[in-house]
């Protein structure tokens, strides 16, 4: 997630903003730190321009 946001030129901040989320929240899903469910990983997506199966990958799912 971080490396797709930052390829879009977005802060934490601005995508955050962007997506509706909170700061902190979207922090933490980049640190590994919370249990994502679908809904928000699907929010996540839709804000990079990407498929979930693409986050997934990144991901090595």
């Amino acid at each position: 997630m971080r490396r797709r946001r930052l390829a879009s030129q977005y802060s934490q901040d601005s995508f955050a903003d962007a997506i509706g989320m909170h700061r902190a929240y979207y922090s933490s899903i980049e640190r590994g730190e919370r249990n994502l469910t679908l809904a928000t990983v699907k929010r996540v997506a839709d804000g990079l321009d990407c498929k979930i199966s693409d986050l997934m990958q990144d991901a090595g799912l």
